[in-house]
């Protein structure tokens, strides 16, 4: 089985750089079905959040999929309804009860705004309780950074961003770099952006190594030094993702790749209106 390789985040805690995604995924078994696949073929990491609606599913496929917990590297994000001290103790102790788990690897702001301070400190708290092991943010831009993290006490260990190669994020990866924060990639395939799957520069160099535009695109972003979890319920999908690790970009093959950046995303977290539209798009506490 294939072993994918961990990097250290600045907290010393260790990570897989390569996971599986569950965004859109939907609670109605598809999660548990997916999950259960994902760690079947060796996967190690899996991503959701409290905004997925699916925590209960993957807990339950983490639970009963015979693997040791330790050897499980779960990530979850809190929403921003939770945000505040007080209530974003509550929101940990949710999704805690939700995933039926007694600890998560790795926690985040999912939406930058509000009172992200009061939201952070609860968290730093839950994580000096043994409760999470790693905290970091989610869709922050440079200004969003610049305006928050001198707030915190302690610096994020990842900061979950848009990253494939039509949008690279260059600004706000030379601002962590500094402190030696991660990227994690959402939407590592453009979220099946067609264009860039038939882009005539990544179609030419899958040819050179007998792969296909998705593979190629996948082992850009691993060799750029994100942490990657494409989704897909596809067990074969699944599988042609994972499969990125016997090849590698030369460095003019890396360039042509760089070269690909447009600067722009499908998501743009500093645009007018996009928190107040985030707040109200769903309660997530509907259901408990």
């Amino acid at each position: 089985m294939l072993q994918i390789k961990t990097v250290k985040l600045n907290d010393g805690v260790e990570i897989p750089v390569y996971g599986f995604g569950t965004f859109q995924i939907p609670a109605d078994g598809s999660t548990y079905k997916a999950v259960r696949t994902a760690l079947e073929l060796g996967i190690r990491h899996i991503d959701t959040a409290v905004a997925y609606f699916n925590e209960q599913e993957v807990g339950k496929a983490i639970q009963e999929s015979g693997i040791p917990r330790e050897e499980i590297f779960l990530t979850s994000k809190l929403w921003l309804q939770d945000y505040g001290y007080e209530p974003a103790k509550k929101g940990i102790e949710a999704s805690l009860r939700k995933l039926g788990l007694d600890y998560i690897d790795l926690y985040l702001i999912h939406q930058p705004y509000g009172d992200v301070p009061g939201a952070w400190k609860a968290m730093e708290e839950a994580k000096g309780e043994g409760k999470i092991r790693s905290i970091g943010v989610s869709n922050m831009t440079p200004k969003i950074w610049n305006q928050f993290i001198p707030q915190f006490d302690t610096l994020p260990s990842v900061n979950q961003v848009e990253f494939n190669p039509y949008y690279q994020q260059k600004e706000i990866r030379e601002i962590m770099a500094k402190s030696d924060v991660k990227l994690e990639a959402w939407g590592p395939l453009g979220q099946g952006n067609k264009n860039m799957l038939n882009d005539p520069v990544i179609k030419e160099i899958a040819e050179t190594h007998n792969k296909n535009a998705g593979q190629v695109i996948l082992r850009f972003e691993y060799q750029e030094g994100a942490i990657i979890f494409p989704k897909s319920t596809n067990t074969e999908r699944i599988k042609s993702n994972m499969d990125i690790f016997d090849f590698a970009l030369t460095d003019n093959e890396m360039n042509k790749m760089r070269n690909l950046d447009t600067g722009k995303g499908c998501h743009n977290p500093d645009a007018p209106g996009v928190a107040e539209f985030l707040i109200n798009a769903f309660d997530v506490h509907a259901n408990d």
